[in-house]
């Protein structure tokens, strides 16, 4: 991103995912549309009206959980939701990082800026004063089941309207007092539902599941432009991405990668010079791409349509009706949408690892890629790439076992009362290590595709291709003997996970894809 902030305008119920990613990626202030006011204070009226009438509504004047049945004084409201928040601020782990924390309070702007949560308008004023000012509540990433919501570490982000816990600001942890002031506030004194209904809700799951889809997103571009540059360097044969056998099968994901790589490599001289070879049967890893990828790019538009609505989802529990003055205790915490999405992805994110890993073994087999073994001139004294493919064999089967679904698992808490949980939390967090492992296969394969390339000079690849082998060694040189490989394969695995890309790859992808929402 440029160094200008741009200003995102938070319309609750119809924020879209390219909004969402501009947040991810930092540089933006926020803004609430005014027309969610009305139906936020409304809520608020809802809230204290039940109150002042003494009647007995749950999250309001109620325990929680199993103690639901315990009616609570109006006298001690105020200490009730306090205490809800210290008690359920119980993470541990590593903390979010702040592109994460930044989607989970912009999330949850959006869900309580719905007008169903009945909380106050100064409280979601005040999260988007903090989120303007950089001041970045502290969550652990781990203590959640993502059922009642995302309990735990939804509290330790209202600790910080609390004055309690600590935050970030620019970088630097300080607590979260000093935070307020910073953004020029004073902690708050939360009031009838409110501590139940900032804790409550998929905020974190959600974000963390955004994370790997916007990250899964980038290493999907990079798997094509790698797979592309393999073509190349094999000199495989362009036929089985003829445009006419996908309409074939009608798969919208294989049709639309099947004509991204007849446009990545359009004019290269490579590939005119092994026309009339005959060469018809590649192996699957590169005649499978349009049918493999496709398919990764089909699970991630599915995934990022269930995430868009969750990202705008009324979450908490109660929900507060204005219309008919109801106050309806129900499910919609429960974080399943988005297990199942994160599953999704994560199956995506391990199959374009999968596939590009033996597009690597591909090329380092002279047998099968007509190249010098392992990719280097003077084999035996040198060894080339040979290591490096074990370390992209390592990655992608460590993904395997990552890729097994969250959403099937499920402990019971609260004594039975939650029964049955998603394990969203999880099942989306490991999108994180996951996207990593996967760039660096991607980018392993790159830098070894483009050395491949480099083997038939003085030919050129196509305009699109060889600005992109122009890009990798910028960041790696040619393989002449054997050097310190490790940095080189960091670097690529930063080229893998860019998101600056041509404009007809990013356009396949559906967070690139804005609609209406967002300035």
């Amino acid at each position: 991103m440029s160094g200008s902030v741009q200003t995102v305008r938070l319309v609750p119920g119809e924020v879209d995912l390219a909004a969402l990613r501009r947040v991810y990626q930092g540089g933006v202030t926020l803004t609430l549309d005014e027309g969610a006011y009305q139906a936020i204070l409304r809520a608020q009226q809802t809230v204290d009206d039940i109150v002042a009438s003494g009647n007995v509504v749950y999250g309001i004047n109620t325990g929680f959980g199993k103690l639901a049945q315990t009616q609570i004084p109006a006298s001690r409201l105020a200490e009730l939701q306090r205490n809800l928040v210290l008690s359920h601020s119980v993470g541990l782990g590593e903390l979010l990082p702040d592109n994460v924390t930044r989607l989970v309070m912009a999330t949850k702007i959006i869900s309580l800026a719905r007008g169903h949560s009945g909380i106050r308008l100064a409280l979601i004023e005040a999260l988007l004063t903090l989120f303007n000012a950089g001041v970045m509540p502290c969550i652990p990433e781990k203590g959640s089941v993502g059922a009642s919501g995302d309990l735990a570490p939804l509290a330790h982000l209202s600790l910080m309207l609390l004055g309690e816990g600590e935050v970030r600001v620019n970088g630097v942890q300080m607590p979260a007092r000093e935070g307020l002031t910073f953004a020029g506030l004073t902690p708050f004194v939360l009031g009838p539902k409110e501590g139940l209904a900032l804790l409550n809700g998929t905020q974190v799951s959600t974000a963390l599941a955004l994370r790997g889809l916007f990250e899964a997103e980038n290493v999907l571009v990079a798997g094509l432009v790698a797979g592309a540059l393999s073509l190349e360097a094999i000199k495989g044969s362009l036929k089985p991405f003829d445009a006419r056998i996908h309409q074939a099968r009608g798969q919208r994901g294989q049709i639309a990668v099947a004509a991204a790589v007849q446009t990545l490599v359009e004019g290269s001289e490579i590939l005119g010079s092994h026309a009339h070879c005959g060469r018809v049967q590649d192996p699957y890893s590169v005649r499978c791409v349009p049918q493999v990828m496709g398919a990764c790019l089909d699970n991630l538009t599915h995934a990022a349509r269930v995430l868009q609505i969750e990202a705008n989802a009324a979450s908490d529990n109660p929900l507060v009706f204005s219309d008919s003055g109801d106050v309806i205790s129900g499910g919609n915490f429960h974080a399943e949408p988005v297990a199942f999405a994160a599953d999704i992805i994560a199956l995506a994110v391990a199959e374009v690892g999968a596939i590009s890993e033996r597009r690597m073994a591909l090329l380092l087999d002279t047998g099968l890629s007509g190249l010098p073994p392992f990719l280097v001139r003077d084999g035996g004294v040198n060894s080339g790439f040979m290591i490096a493919q074990v370390t992209a064999a390592a990655l992608a089967s460590e993904n395997k076992s990552l890729a097994h679904p969250g959403s099937v698992d499920s402990l019971p808490t609260s004594a039975n009362q939650e029964d049955h949980v998603s394990m969203a939390t999880y099942a989306a967090r490991r999108l994180g290590g996951m996207c990593f492992n996967t760039a660096a296969v991607v980018g392993i394969e790159a830098m070894a595709a483009a050395q491949g390339i480099e083997f038939h000079r003085p030919l050129q690849s196509s305009a699109l291709l060889e600005q992109e082998i122009a890009r990798i060694r910028q960041q790696v040189d040619f393989l002449e003997e054997d050097r310190l490989l490790a940095p080189d394969i960091d670097a690529m695995r930063l080229w893998a996970s860019r998101s600056d890309w041509p404009d007809f790859l990013t356009a396949l992808l559906p967070s690139q894809q804005p609609h209406s929402t967002g300035e």
